[in-house]
Formats: C-alpha cells, structure tokens, sequence
C-alpha cells in the first residue's frame, strides 16, 4: 500500500501544474528522490528529425545531454522504437549502451506514451548493478504513465499560450503596421515588431527590384554580413523558390549553405516567406536562428499572416510613396518639379556637411526658347523640353537629381562632387544637347549652365542657387552654350567655357 501511496502522490504532482518546465522537474526530483535514482533524465521525441534530445536531466556527466539519439540507438533509443521498457541491468554488458554518466552501472528506459504516440523517454539509471526489480520496473512504468499525460497538457497548454501571444502579435502589428505610411519607417519598424514579438534572433525584409531582392531593412541580435541595399540574384537559392512558387522556405541547418548565401554570420536556420499582395510578389520576409532547427510547423502559419499584413502595408505605402511622387513630378516632362528640388537641396546638403563630401548644384537653360517658340509653336517647344530633360537623366547618376526649375529651366543636383567634377558634368550635359539632332527643329538647339559647389560658393540653399544663378546668366552673357563655374569666395571667378 506504501507503494501505491507514492504512486498516487507523485501523480497528483506532476499533474497537478500545466508549466512544462515545472512538469519537467517533478518528474525527475519524483524519480530521484522517491526511486532512489542517481540519473535520472527525459528526452523528448524531435518529431522533424526524429531523433531524441535531453529536454532535462539530473546527474548526466557534462556535455553528454547535447548528445543526439535516433530511434534504435542506444537503450533510450531501442525503447523508443519498441515502444516499451528496455532495462539493462549490466550495462558494461549491453552492446547497446551509450555512456551518459561513469557512474551508471545499470539503466532502464521507459518510453512515454500519449495513446499510441511515442512523445519522449524516461531514461533511469542507478550506480548499482542490477538495481530495478520488476516491482520497481512496474511502477515506474505506471509513473511514465501519468507523467506522460502531465508532459502532453503542458505542452498543450504551452502551445495555447503560444497561439494566444502570437494571435495578439498579429493583431497588434497589424494596427501598428496601417498607421505608418512612410515605406522607410514602415520596414524598419516592421522588423522591430516581428523580432519582438515572435523571438527570433534577426528578421529581414527584402524587396523585390528589377531582378534582384535587395535588403531594405533588418533588426535583431546576430551580426550583419552585407549592409542595408545589398542585393541576391533572385533566380539563386533559395529566393528562387520563395518567389517563383510563392511558398514558404525552410531551412532547418545552415551549415552546408554558402557563406554568400546567408545574411548574418551566426545563422543557423532560417525561414523565407513570400510577401504577396493582390498576387504579386513584392519580396521575402527571412527570419534568421543562431540555433538550428528554430522553426516550428507550428510557426509557420502565424508568421504567413503576419507576412500578409506587412505585404498589404508595403503596397499601401508604395501607393503613398507613388502618389507622393506625382505630386513632385512635372505634368509636361515626367522629371522632378521645382518642389522636389526645394526639398532635396537641403537633405543633400545636410548630407555633404554629415559625412564631409562636396554637392554641387547645376542651373543650366534652354538658350533662344522663347524665339524657338514663336517660330515653331509651343508643341514643338514642348517637345524639346520633353527631350532636353530626357537627354540630361540619361546623361546623370542614379544618385544625381535633374529637375524642371521653372519654364525652360532646369536644376540638377550632384552628389559627392568637387568643383572640377560638376563643370565636367556641366560640360557634358552641354556637348548631349548640341549633339543631338531634335525632330522638327532645322537648327541646333543649345543650353547655358552655371555651377556652384558647397562649400566654396555657399553653404546654404540660397547661397548656391544664387551662385549657381549668377553663374548661368554670365554663361549667357559670354555667347551662350557654354558652362560657367561661380564665383568663389576671394572674389577670382572661373572663366566661360565654350
């Protein structure tokens, strides 16, 4: 009857909390200290690799808990895979035993089921030879019975909380996600979230251009291996599936992937999910793991609705960033409009003075457009306009910006320049325009262009549109077509070029 009683003690223990880590002790301080276990641990059943892993131990030698079993090896493993006791009362006999501490000298290993599904093992070792008789033997196998059923509701339970957190994440990144409409704050922020809320080492977003993904955002802990704007080739692995199929990638092991396929040096699993919206593919969502195997099936679909919503909220934002975009177009050139110019002029030259490298601002004109209008008619001006402006953003940098001043006006800005460099741009935008041939005008069409240079012509936007100005109207005074530098501080000024 004593037995009994401890049979039924330890049983309203370990079922009488739904903490899995709470479980987890009972179970082995019940099976140290009631069966007089010197080791005693529970691995739990890898449903993935099917493998068996120590998820908590008493008395193991250091190191050998991150041993790995499959189902057959080992005694763990045999019962495991017998689905019954395995009891080994020599094990210095036993072909199957797997040293897990010196001290063992006999081992039982009873699997725990939940109905006829194997969850995991209660591994019982003694340092006595033949320690487990079979009463002993029937009641820890009675004890694995409600421990097993104590392992499955905490799991259960666990896996509800887990669902409940992640519903609430969802939902509130959902919320937080429609507020931001600047694209930039939107990604970063995004980033932030999802890193929060699902607790995971580094999450990425990437988005799609021309043919390649290019990383416009990422948060976390593990450390980067290429900076924000660095690209993939979107047809290499594993971009390749997340975007031609549209379908979740994961990648439970990291080691035998390519250095230059990973986005961080610590990664070690990783998750890609397409970002789909009205069913186009905008980019990817990586989740990166300095652990491998991190992800769960579990996951999986969770973070599929999160990558719905951030897909909803990029497209919003790029509607926004579109919409924005016209508003700072010219109706009559499709370039940007003296708007636009306004507000890049200072974020370029707060740049220049940030990091110390020269900007430098072009005015440059049509020369003799209000004759070219009275003897041709405005829709052939028009159309000069429409291909000055053409020939000048074929002419410039990604990172330069050309705008529609005002009439037949243009201001350029160019970044990371000195003085010698913008004249040479100027120069050039000026040899395009005399060099090409406009349909419908019988002659040639020429522009006057002033320069100035931050810091030597001025360090504010009025100082260099000023000079640039001044610049441009000697230019036209000196005979038109030709570029002219301004005038620089001690009051020396650069001659006209032709």
């Amino acid at each position: 009857m004593d037995k009994i009683a401890v049979l039924y003690d330890a049983g309203q223990a370990v079922l009488s909390t739904f903490d899995l880590d709470e479980v987890l002790q009972r179970i082995l301080a019940i099976a140290h200290d009631y069966f007089h276990l010197r080791n005693v641990a529970i691995l739990l059943l890898d449903q993935r690799s099917q493998e068996l892993y120590v998820r908590s131990q008493i008395g193991w030698d250091e190191g050998q808990d991150k041993i790995r079993w499959s189902l057959g090896q080992g005694i763990t493993g045999t019962a495991a895979n017998k689905k019954r006791p395995v009891y080994s009362p020599d094990v210095s006999t036993d072909p199957h035993y797997i040293c897990s501490a010196k001290s063992t000298r006999s081992e039982l290993a009873i699997p725990l089921m939940v109905r006829d599904e194997m969850v995991g093992v209660l591994d019982c070792q003694s340092d006595r030879l033949n320690h487990f008789d079979p009463e002993t033997i029937d009641l820890l196998t009675l004890f694995s019975t409600q421990a097993s059923m104590a392992l499955q509701n905490a799991r259960l339970y666990s896996l509800e909380q887990q669902r409940a957190r992640q519903l609430q994440a969802i939902n509130a990144i959902a919320q937080q996600t429609t507020a931001v409409l600047d694209l930039e704050d939107l990604l970063g922020k995004v980033c932030g979230l999802i890193q929060d809320a699902f607790r995971v080492s580094h999450v990425s977003l990437l988005l799609r251009e021309d043919h390649d993904l290019v990383l416009r955002a990422h948060h976390g802990s593990l450390t980067p291996r290429i900076p924000v704007g660095g690209r993939f080739a979107a047809t290499s692995d594993p971009w390749v599936v997340v975007l031609a199929d549209s379908r979740t990638s994961m990648e439970s092991d990291l080691s035998s992937v390519p250095e230059s396929a990973k986005f961080f040096t610590e990664s070690a699993s990783r998750l890609c999910i397409p970002l789909i919206s009205f069913g186009q593919t905008l980019g990817v969502l990586a989740l990166d793991s300095d652990k491998t195997d991190a992800f769960r099936d579990g996951d999986q679909q969770s973070l599929e609705s999160v990558a719905d919503i951030c897909a909803t909220a990029i497209q919003n934002a790029h509607y926004v960033e579109r919409v924005k975009q016209l508003a700072y177009l010219d109706g009559l050139t499709g370039i940007f409009n003296r708007r636009f110019f306004e507000l890049r002029i200072i974020e370029e030259i707060e740049r220049a003075r940030r990091y110390g490298s020269g900007m430098a601002v072009i005015m440059a004109d049509i020369d003799q457009f209000k004759r070219l209008n009275d003897e041709f008619g405005h829709l052939l001006g028009d159309e000069v306009l429409r291909q000055v402006s053409s020939l000048f953003h074929q002419q410039l940098r990604k990172m330069d910006v050309v705008c529609r001043y005002g009439g037949e006006e243009f201001a350029i800005l160019l970044a990371q320049v000195n003085a010698e460099e913008a004249l040479g741009v100027a120069e050039k935008l000026k040899k395009a325009v005399a060099g090409w041939q406009f349909p419908g005008v019988p002659r040639t069409i020429t522009i006057s262009a002033g320069t100035a240079v931050l810091p030597e012509h001025g360090a504010t936007r009025d100082d260099l549109v000023r000079a640039a100005d001044t610049a441009l109207y000697s230019a036209k005074q000196s005979g038109r077509n030709r570029v002219c530098l301004a005038t620089l501080a001690s009051g020396q000024t650069v001659g006209a070029r032709n």
